[in-house]
């Protein structure tokens, strides 16, 4: 491993709040060996589904609440409205990181990461408090933990795999305890994520209206 990518992901490691995993994404493609770098980037491209989601680049604009919480109960919008009310998640997320990712591309900080890469992280942001809708997993820790070894299963870029190696190297080297929640936790998500229909390539903001269980029967999420 890369002398300086090692460094940072025991910080990470040692105390994963102050050094968060997006950091150390962003490092790990300015850094990485450019084998590593084809690895992912061929088994990306494998996929035409993919290649044609990237190439739409497709972003969605922030909701407007009070439109979601006008919908039926069982809907997605309203589930999503309550799910970023409740947990007391700022509305504008989406917008608000775009704007930064932008920003940190605009300043050179991305430097080494793929453009399909970019675009798959914003969309992911974007998207990622509807895969808690869809797949039922809540915000504990517990619940992040499997919905990013879903994400894996689904997507296989390097943002959830440090989530998976920052997690297992702490149980294995600081709390041994935390070792069945966290396995658990991995192995459900990713044999869930390997089962259901690929989640990344829908316009779900245009599903809103739609009842949760109708989508999670559709996607093979029930």
């Amino acid at each position: 491993m890369e002398p300086k990518i090692a460094e940072n992901f025991l910080r990470l490691v040692d105390d994963s709040r102050a050094n968060g995993v997006p950091e150390l994404h962003f490092r790990f493609w300015r850094r990485t060996t450019e084998e590593v770098r084809r690895k992912y980037l061929d088994a990306f491209r494998s996929d035409p589904e993919a290649i044609a989601w990237c190439e739409e680049a497709y972003l969605a604009d922030d909701p407007d609440f009070e439109d979601l919480l006008d919908l039926p109960a069982e809907s997605l919008g309203y589930r999503y409205a309550r799910h970023i009310i409740d947990n007391n998640l700022n509305k504008t997320i989406a917008s608000d990181y775009r704007r930064a990712h932008e920003r940190m591309d605009a300043e050179g900080k991305l430097h080494g990461m793929p453009e399909e890469v970019k675009y798959a992280v914003v969309r992911g942001f974007q998207i990622h408090d509807i895969f808690h809708i869809l797949t039922g997993y809540d915000t504990t820790g517990r619940g992040e933990i499997a919905l990013q070894a879903f994400t894996l299963a689904q997507r296989r870029l390097p943002y959830s795999s440090i989530w998976m190696a920052t997690l297992t190297t702490q149980m294995t080297f600081l709390d041994p305890d935390m070792t069945p929640v966290v396995m658990d936790a991995i192995s459900e998500g990713w044999r869930y994520g390997r089962r259901a229909a690929n989640l990344n390539y829908p316009r779900w903001e245009e599903m809103m209206d739609r009842p949760v269980d109708d989508l999670r029967g559709e996607y093979g999420l029930n």
